[in-house]
């Protein structure tokens, strides 16, 4: 009986622990941070279209929903630059064909000029706006993937 409530405890605790994740558990921290990229103040977007949306995105809440906090974190290295913007809505994101549109046009997908991508589990959306072969990408998205599984 006390395997039984001790296993259930752990499963309980696990699965709480999968539904609370924040933007900070997220954010690369300084040791995941290759070494040839440093953190940068303010954003360094590929294109002024993912930040736009980064930094005005209470008007558009009506189309994508409501935010419950958000957080950015930008870099440099001498062969790149880039920024990796988190955001957590208060329930699930919405607006999948607007965010695309706003980011790539009428390419529908990303382009060399507009090579932003992202990814959207449950609450949370992350715009990577990185070039593709960006070593500081890589890391993040792996990460990501990982924790929100």
């Amino acid at each position: 009986m006390e395997n039984t409530i001790r296993l259930s405890l752990l499963f309980l605790f696990l699965t709480a622990n999968s539904f609370c994740q924040t933007i900070a558990d997220l954010k690369l921290k300084s040791k995941e941070i290759p070494k040839n990229y440093i953190l940068s103040d303010g954003n360094n977007c590929v294109s002024v279209q993912a930040c736009t949306f980064y930094n005005d995105i209470e008007t558009y809440s009506n189309i994508v929903g409501t935010v419950k906090s958000k957080g950015i974190q930008s870099f440099k290295s001498k062969t790149d630059r880039g920024s990796i913007m988190y955001f957590e809505f208060e329930n699930r994101f919405k607006g999948d064909r607007f965010l695309q549109g706003m980011l790539w046009g009428k390419e529908g997908q990303p382009t060399d000029e507009h090579p932003e991508e992202y990814l959207v589990k449950g609450k949370f959306l992350i715009i990577w706006s990185l070039y593709p072969n960006s070593t500081i990408r890589e890391k993040s998205e792996a990460k990501i993937e990982t924790i929100l599984q």
